[in-house]
């Protein structure tokens, strides 16, 4: 299967995450030892859900964030465009609903959100902003679906702040990230597109610039895993 390159074309990259959608959340859990579990804790924590609260879950995948922020009460619209990863979240949430809540699965564009303004009190997307063709589209889609106060919340790779921890870093996702892949991925070269992007994403302030840019407020980031991720938080001005 080919992967995607770097020009992230929407229907080559909603491909490429079709193909790897079987073994998705394995292939993830393995990349980062462990880790991302507790950057989806984080991420919930930052969005402050709550019961009755409306969610965008942008680039949501097989949902496995959504279910996390239903947990917590909120009703969550989970929106990617790849089809393949959200008919294996169908298939997980039918198997095990989330006991709170609810998650209500949408095939949509980040460039052209289906739904109509105002809708969501919070908004969110975790590693799935620096898959889109165009990030500052992307972010005013997210402003306009969000009521006047609401809450976005990005989570992603992001640029360690010590030099020699970002050497470490960039050696473990150049050379055995993906030859980790190989061995647990159903389509390893998707996974050599993943490092090559994480590489040319914009650090920190970079992408709280583009946030505010985009026509949100109050924005601010704090660094997980010593900055291998970033969450960055913003607020839609009323």
């Amino acid at each position: 299967m080919s992967r995607a390159d770097l020009d992230k074309k929407p229907a080559e990259v909603a491909a490429m995450f079709d193909g790897v959608a079987r073994r998705y959340d394995l292939t993830n859990t393995v990349l980062s030892m462990g880790m991302d579990r507790g950057w989806r804790a984080a991420t919930a924590d930052a969005l402050d859900v709550d019961a009755g609260l409306q969610v965008l879950d942008l680039a949501a995948g097989t949902a496995t964030s959504s279910r996390a922020f239903a947990e917590r009460g909120a009703d969550v619209v989970a929106c990617d465009f790849s089809v393949g990863m959200l008919r294996v979240g169908a298939r997980r949430l039918a198997a095990e609903p989330a006991e709170a809540g609810s998650v209500r699965l949408v095939a949509g564009d980040a460039l052209a959100l289906p739904f109509p303004d105002a809708t969501f009190d919070r908004v969110t997307i975790s590693f799935g902003l620096r898959n889109v063709a165009d990030v500052s589209t992307a972010l005013a889609e997210l402003a306009r679906v969000t009521r006047p106060g609401g809450r976005l919340v990005v989570c992603e790779f992001s640029r360690p702040t010590w030099r020699p921890w970002r050497t470490v870093y960039l050696e473990y996702l150049m050379r055995a990230l993906p030859a980790l892949a190989r061995a647990v991925s159903s389509s390893p070269d998707s996974y050599v597109y993943l490092a090559e992007s994480i590489r040319a994403w914009p650090d920190q302030a970079e992408l709280a610039r583009r946030i505010a840019a985009a026509g949100w407020s109050a924005v601010a980031w704090r660094d997980l895993t010593g900055g291998i991720v970033a969450l960055h938080r913003a607020v839609r001005p009323a």
